[in-house]
């Protein structure tokens, strides 16, 4: 074993202690440190040092200033705790113990003003740092996860060996791993990455229950359904799951997914995206309502009190299953295509917001392997940037044009279908509402604008005008000439 270690971890809960394995099995000697360790001999590190660890190659300590100094030069320490004040409290224990020039990284769920605010408070003492989303949970830490880095543009060279050979890989070699962009751009990428996330997993969700409720199909036919998917088009991670789930029986033979709870948790990412959105004046529709579909899931005990209520009506059974399933794939692959364009949007706002140059195509690279959201969907937005960089929107590229053209009457009738029988369907019907807007000319703002120039003298722009010059009726006849400031938020 190495006197020093190539790189230094801080944290070994599941995504930690699986990261440093993967370290350690790509040829790297690393220095691992747990903050609720009191004593090597009792402790976490001793477990893993003593456990999983044993006879490979780490350097344990208990002792952080042991731990910095076991680190080669320039220092390469990486946290894996959670987001919040515990990462400012970790920076300020650590720098007493720091070289100049050493990296500081933290791999948790930060939120992307945290970082720029950390990259910029490090650098300003002379040290580096990075904030890095890394997807893929305990399988994908340890063999291999999509890794999106951002902070110090100065630190990437220091660090891309060994993020590139830890993480996931496609096409033979290519590592899901790249360099995003300065300040908190790659905590950004990856909580819109978490927001789609939230998107998928809802537009399953809402396809199963439409399945399990309308179709009465068992779990073991809706495992089938989502086993074929899997195979074609709507390959990706979270379809391959959901077949794996429900096949899954409990003890007593019933399947375990009709035994857990229907109230979904949350940490926040989906909620930062959404914040985001509206801070940027971008419609994400759909995570957004995926977040509001997990907040009405916790309410339990007011929707079992309210299902009581308002019973719903028995429908005739359905006939052709077999076309219902057609739409049903129709419309979680549409709305699939909604909620990554929508997710783009945002990127491409706020690298206009914040100065970053993202590689939208590359992006999507680092997430086809290693990730929750892994899938062959990936490769065809890689060659959309890839033909047309300055592409505004994912649904002006030709692939996907084709495939909402094939998909749209199957994707109607099954939001018809869900609506006449009770099912709610907010995140695929909030997909269709935004296609339908996008690709829509004249929409009803004109009336919009105005009502707010009667009430508020807000002015308007006209048709037959030159856009940027501004306009205001005395709608009452009794109105005055003075209007208010023209802008929008």
């Amino acid at each position: 074993m190495k006197k020093l270690a190539d790189i230094g971890l801080i944290g070994l809960a599941v995504m930690g202690e699986n990261l440093a394995l993967n370290m350690e099995i790509n040829g790297y000697t690393v220095a691992v440190y747990n903050r609720t360790v009191q004593g090597i001999e009792e402790g976490v590190v001793a477990k893993f040092i003593e456990g999983r660890g044993k006879e490979k190659n780490f350097i344990g300590n208990s002792d952080l200033k042991l731990f910095v100094e076991s680190i080669e030069r320039p220092r390469k320490i990486m946290m894996m705790i959670r987001a919040g004040q515990a990462v400012d409290d970790q920076i300020d224990l650590l720098l007493p113990y720091l070289d100049q020039g050493d990296i500081l990284i933290d791999g948790g769920n930060s939120h992307f003003p945290d970082t720029s605010r950390r990259t910029k408070y490090l650098e300003s003492k002379g040290f580096l740092f990075i904030g890095t989303g890394v997807s893929g949970g305990e399988e994908g830490a340890l063999n291999g996860p999509s890794i999106m880095p951002g902070g110090s543009v100065q630190a990437w060279p220091q660090v891309k060996e060994i993020f590139q050979a830890i993480s996931a890989k496609i096409d033979g070699d290519v590592p899901c791993c790249g360099w995003v962009g300065e300040n908190g751009a790659g905590h950004f990428v990856k909580m819109v990455h978490n927001g789609i996330e939230y998107g998928d997993m809802q537009l399953i969700c809402e396809v199963y229950q439409i399945m399990k409720d309308v179709l009465n199909l068992s779990s073991k036919q809706m495992h089938e359904i989502f086993r074929q998917w899997n195979m074609g088009d709507l390959g990706s991670y979270l379809i391959e799951i959901t077949s794996e789930i429900l096949k899954v029986d409990d003890i007593d033979g019933l399947p375990l997914v009709d035994k857990i709870l229907d109230s979904a948790g949350q940490k926040g990412t989906g909620k930062w995206t959404g914040i985001t959105a509206f801070d940027l004046g971008v419609p994400l529709t759909l995570i957004a309502e995926a977040v509001y579909a997990r907040c009405l899931s916790s309410m339990k005990e007011e929707r079992t009190f309210a299902s009581k209520i308002y019973q719903k009506k028995n429908l005739a059974n359905i006939v052709d299953i077999d076309s219902i399933i057609n739409d049903l794939k129709d419309a979680l692959y549409a709305s699939k295509i909604i909620s990554y364009a929508q997710g783009y949007q945002l990127m491409r706002e706020a690298a206009k917001e914040f100065n970053w140059n993202l590689n939208y195509g590359g992006i999507a690279t680092m997430w086809r392997g290693g990730c929750i959201i892994r899938s062959v969907f990936l490769s065809k937005i890689n060659e959309a940037f890839e033909e047309n960089p300055q592409l505004p929107n994912l649904l002006l590229a030709p692939f996907f044009i084709e495939k909402l053209n094939q998909s749209v009457d199957g994707w109607r009738r099954l939001i018809v279908l869900g609506i006449q029988h009770g099912i709610p369907v907010p995140a695929l019907s909030s997909a269709l509402a935004y296609f339908d807007g996008y690709r829509t000319e004249n929409l009803p703002a004109s009336l919009l604008q105005a009502q707010r120039d009667y009430f508020g003298a807000h002015t308007y722009e006209r048709k037959d005008a030159p856009r940027g010059k501004f306009f205001h009726t005395n709608w009452t006849g009794e109105g005055g000439k003075t209007v208010s400031g023209s802008y929008n938020l």
